[in-house]
């Protein structure tokens, strides 16, 4: 195909055989065919050169968090048996205007790599390729272009602030956590304490000299639990948020899935339309968890009705983070005395007026934006902790 150079040439030589048409020159004739000349010795040059090159891409890091930046790292080998021309390479990447860079000339099998990096703004999916190599002639006013990559993906989680996890709480889950956990041992082997028998325990722990003491059926306790549980519901309803509210809401839920699985708790995201993701741990479960976030969108759920009938029927363990919008405190609070049973509950808003720091609501901690998530954050932990203190006391 021609280049932009190609097609003024060719404009410009039909204007000369026009004029040497209606001017009777000679001379519009001769300069005409000379510039077709040109156009068509810059394309058989293309056809005469063979080009085999085979080019790879790898993203370095290939997920990354909303703000961060990736290095695409390319790989141009010659696999032809002469050397190649001056190559440009075209990369695509959604949402930018991609990369395009020089490769100088290859010896017959050499190899040549190069780099670029772009900045991830936004979360999501980016579309990077297809990689296109441009081969042009000496002039300028043919081009050649050959597809060499396919596309690859960067997934774009969000952003995510550096908070602590949510205290761990003890309950009538056996994984509940504790803010105390064994220093005698691991393995499930050590003795701990005694504490009364529940239904439901192993009737071989029975600790029959404690019993007769008591009066009552003691237990032995081998090991107190300590691996914590965290259930976090995110309420995605486009009635309650703005843009920017359900940006910042789904940035303070990745943040707490972080800090939950650094601390390697058994950490859970449910959704307001129902969407359950189970309880696990580990690395692989929490990019899993980011993964979907880095994809969510608000839906038109009318109400958190598909949440809490799913907290109702699976039951809360550990703690439970409400993250919404401007939503209805009761219908709210409602779902959060799901949790209160056993172990600690946060509720933050994400509103769309300045508070001017967080303010609370009854259970809940309203964040504006000029409040960040560090301050409402902490907020809401203290506000929980006095919440099952005066739940304790009672």
């Amino acid at each position: 195909m021609l280049t932009r150079r190609g097609w003024l040439t060719a404009g410009l030589a039909l204007a000369l055989v026009v004029a040497g048409r209606v001017f009777a020159m000679v001379e519009g004739y001769v300069a005409g065919a000379v510039l077709v000349l040109l156009l068509l010795a810059g394309m058989f040059w293309l056809v005469l050169t063979r080009l085999d090159v085979a080019v790879s891409r790898t993203l370095h890091p290939p997920r990354v968090h909303a703000g961060g930046s990736t290095r695409v790292d390319l790989r141009v080998a010659n696999r032809a048996r002469r050397a190649s021309p001056v190559l440009t390479v075209r990369d695509r990447v959604s949402g930018t205007r991609g990369a395009t860079l020089l490769v100088a000339p290859l010896a017959p099998g050499a190899e040549a790599r190069a780099a670029y990096r772009f900045s991830a703004d936004r979360r999501g999916v980016v579309q990077v390729g297809p990689l296109l190599v441009e081969l042009t002639d000496p002039f300028g006013l043919a081009r050649l272009r050959l597809p060499a990559a396919g596309m690859s993906e960067l997934v774009v989680y969000p952003a995510i602030e550096a908070v602590p996890a949510l205290p761990l709480s003890a309950g009538n889950d056996p994984l509940a956590g504790s803010e105390h956990p064994s220093s005698l041992g691991r393995t499930g082997e050590d003795f701990y304490a005694l504490r009364a028998y529940v239904v439901g325990d192993d009737l071989r722990r029975v600790h029959w000299p404690a019993t007769a003491r008591h009066d009552d059926l003691m237990v032995r306790q081998d090991e107190l639990p300590w691996q914590g549980r965290t259930t976090i519901v995110l309420d995605d309803r486009a009635a309650v948020h703005a843009p920017a509210s359900f940006e910042r809401m789904v940035s303070a839920a990745a943040s707490i899935l972080v800090a939950g699985g650094r601390r390697r708790d058994l950490v859970r995201l449910v959704t307001s339309d129902g969407a359950d993701s189970g309880y696990g741990a580990g690395r692989s479960h929490v990019e899993g968890l980011l993964e979907a976030l880095s994809c969510a969108e608000p839906t038109a759920v009318a109400d958190v009705a598909g949440a809490g009938e799913l907290l109702a029927a699976t039951g809360v363990s550990g703690s439970l983070v409400v993250l919404t919008g401007e939503g209805d405190p009761d219908e709210l609070a409602a779902m959060a005395a799901r949790g209160r049973t056993s172990g600690t509950v946060a509720l933050l808003a994400f509103s769309e007026q300045p508070t001017g720091g967080p303010t609370f609501d009854g259970p809940l901690v309203r964040i504006g934006p000029d409040t960040g998530l560090g301050a409402g954050w902490a907020a809401a932990v203290r506000r929980a902790r006095r919440l099952v203190a005066g739940g304790s006391r009672a």
